[in-house]
């Protein structure tokens, strides 16, 4: 098992959209991963289901609806990585993220239930990327009609959290008055 962390994407391994969440990440990526996952689980266990239930404007996901779209972006990055890690070159679509959050129905679960669910796809996602040899690192394949690398991948997934965690602190939390419970 691999515990090397993958060098930084060069800008030619991801689409141009994606640098917003690229940029975010310093350091191991793994290390980066694996302590955000626990940071976001604390910040989730200390809201309550009234405060998971709301939203920061009308029309705006809920904060339940938000880590359920974390959780589905996580998976459908991972699957990526999976695919072009062992070489697969068959192109892979795009997906709606609106569509997805509404057919999730993450209102109609716990915030525990979805805290529970991140995690083990957060460990899920670690151990994929923990398998990997230098090698599958930098294979690339075809995503939503663009080229994208596996350790952009692992990148993208970082940065995707972080950038909703923010939004989440920002937006829901800190702008309507709520504060985690502690």
């Amino acid at each position: 098992m691999s515990a090397t962390a993958p060098a930084r994407p060069d800008a030619d391994e991801y689409a141009p959209d994606y640098e917003r969440y690229v940029s975010q990440i310093e350091g191991d990526v793994l290390e980066t991963l694996e302590r955000q996952g626990a940071q976001t689980l604390a910040l989730l266990g200390g809201l309550s289901e009234d405060a998971a239930g709301s939203r920061y404007e009308p029309g705006k996901w809920s904060v339940k609806e938000l880590v359920g779209h974390v959780i589905d972006g996580e998976r459908i990055f991972a699957y990526r990585a999976l695919r072009f890690a062992r070489g697969d070159a068959t192109p892979l679509p795009g997906f709606d993220q609106d569509p997805y959050v509404a057919a999730a129905n993450s209102d109609a679960r716990t915030l525990a239930s979805l805290a529970e669910e991140f995690g083990h796809v957060r460990a899920a996602t670690l151990a994929l990327l923990r398998s990997l040899d230098p090698e599958a690192w930098t294979r690339r394949g075809t995503a939503s009609d663009n080229e994208v690398s596996v350790r952009a991948l692992a990148y993208i997934i970082a940065g995707h959290e972080a950038h909703h965690v923010r939004v989440l602190r920002e937006r829901y939390l800190r702008e309507h008055g709520q504060r985690p419970q502690t």
